[in-house]
């Protein structure tokens, strides 16, 4: 059984909290682990209120890069942090298999197009790096595509840069396991069903080949300008909070900190890529 609407209604204190769980043999920890979770991504938002406030009051462009292989989390992540933010200066990109009109131009092109413009924040729910990774790894690309690609994206991003686009690029870590796990949930749920597709299936069949083309991106595509951070865990809801925060705590904007809670990204989860790093996705 889990704690409802109307529990939650009946509680006014830690104390009864405690009592209704007892009386209805709810485990106690995992439902404060919920209420904790709550809280904290209630305040984090708040935080992302203020935030966007300043990005449209100071001109700012900020795009936000999701990353990560299928059911990591991106999606999950991009709703919480969108959640209260305004739709005026804010939006969501998750752009579909491109035309055939698309494919006859230079590829970063439409994502160019997708770029935020003064004073608004982009969530990119996958990027131009598709074809960094899916693209090879799925064949939908070709090798000389693949290569042209590569040595022009640090090339790009170094533009965006001087221009004063503001990118952060997050590779949501999960390990094969939970990626199953995962995977196998969407199937038995009508509400997830269609998040699932044939190219998920090659997910877990293609899991090395995936591995290898990952390694090779942040070879080549990680510099002091444009780093990866690499979130490097198995539960989405740490993973949503802790990437919130490190968003957050790259930005002296005004009224920052008034929520009270720590916007300094845990280490051990939020990592900055390097040879070294620890990944759980490997």
């Amino acid at each position: 059984m889990k704690l409802t609407e109307e529990h939650f209604s009946k509680i006014q204190k830690r104390a009864d909290l405690v009592r209704i769980a007892q009386e209805n043999g709810i485990p106690i920890n995992k439902a404060l682990k919920k209420i904790k979770y709550e809280i904290e991504l209630s305040k984090l938002q708040s935080e992302f209120v203020n935030f966007q406030k300043w990005i449209a009051h100071k001109k700012m462009r900020v795009a936000i890069i999701f990353e990560g292989r299928d059911a990591a989390g991106k999606g999950g992540s991009i709703k919480r942090f969108k959640e209260h933010l305004n739709p005026r200066t804010s939006r969501v990109v998750a752009l579909s298999k491109p035309t055939d009109i698309e494919q006859g131009q230079w590829y970063f092109r439409r994502y160019i197009k997708e770029l935020p413009n003064p004073g608004e924040i982009v969530f990119f729910d996958r990027s131009w790096y598709n074809r960094a990774v899916v693209e090879p790894v799925m064949g939908f690309c070709t090798k000389e595509q693949y290569q042209k690609y590569m040595a022009q994206v640090p090339e790009f991003e170094h533009l965006l840069y001087e221009d004063n686009l503001k990118i952060i690029k997050f590779w949501f870590s999960i390990s094969k396991e939970e990626q199953k796990k995962r995977f196998d949930s969407r199937l038995k749920n009508a509400l997830k069903f269609w998040k699932f597709s044939p190219v998920d299936l090659k997910g877990q069949e293609l899991w090395d080949r995936y591995t290898r083309y990952k390694e090779e991106m942040f070879s080549k595509t990680h510099t002091n300008f444009s780093p990866w951070m690499i979130v490097k865990t198995n539960d989405k809801k740490e993973a949503r909070l802790e990437s919130m925060r490190y968003v957050l705590s790259q930005f002296d904007y005004s009224g920052k900190g008034e929520s009270k809670i720590t916007l300094l990204p845990d280490p051990n989860v939020i990592l900055r890529y390097h040879r070294s790093a620890v990944q759980i996705d490997i």
